[in-house]
């Protein structure tokens, strides 16, 4: 008999002694937990659930809290002023060993439900006692970085090489008054700053950016 059980955003499909390795669990090695989402029973007389089985269950022993594989992945950024950076991953995962698989009887077994890591805690407050958040107001798509207000005593601009005193007043215009701002653009930032000030690949061609780096470090 198998039964293929939904935890963490996945589905698994499982039997009676197997091993089988999960996104973390709030539960210790030792501890029994049982999974309540099945979603088909295997064997001589197959149940599909519609999602899930009513009664079914599967228990299972934790063995440890492990973490899988490291994954690597790279950040490189197209133009010459930028860099490439290496990042590793290593998901925290808890290892298990299945010892019961219920067609039956699971809402009445008493065992602990199997909850992720990230859905309890200590200090966990029900979503009808919080105060209901505000919607986020949408950002602009986009647009380059302003700042708040003008730096006071911002920078010389027209330090930049091809940044005359007509462009210093236009990009005044739009918050942008130091080199550390530049400095920071995004390609999106590059993009939407062109074309709101209607010179189209003139920061790329002129490398604003690389030198606003150079004169913001002083």
């Amino acid at each position: 008999m198998f039964a293929v059980l939904k935890t963490g955003g996945k589905q698994y499909k499982v039997s009676s002694g197997d091993m089988l390795r999960v996104e973390k669990l709030a539960a210790d090695a030792g501890e029994k937990v049982q999974f309540n989402e099945i979603l088909m029973l295997g064997g001589d007389a197959p149940v599909v659930g519609a999602p899930f089985i009513e009664g079914a269950a599967v228990q299972a022993e934790v063995v440890d809290q492990v973490k899988g594989d490291k994954v690597i992945h790279f950040v490189k950024r197209r133009r010459k002023h930028g860099s490439q950076r290496t990042k590793g991953h290593r998901q925290q995962l808890t290892l298990l060993r299945i010892t019961e698989i219920m067609a039956n009887g699971g809402d009445k077994s008493g065992v602990k439900a199997a909850i992720g890591s990230g859905s309890v805690s200590a200090t966990a407050i029900s979503a009808a006692d919080k105060p209901a958040k505000k919607a986020a107001a949408p950002k602009a798509a986009a647009a380059p970085k302003k700042a708040a207000k003008a730096a006071a005593g911002g920078d010389d601009l027209s330090k930049i090489s091809g940044v005359g005193p007509v462009i210093v007043k236009k990009l005044h215009g739009e918050g942008i008054t130091t080199f550390a701002q530049i400095a920071a653009w995004t390609d999106a930032d590059v993009e939407a700053i062109e074309e709101k000030l209607s010179f189209k690949g003139r920061v790329g061609r002129e490398d604003w950016i690389a030198q606003a780096i150079e004169l913001a470090k002083g």
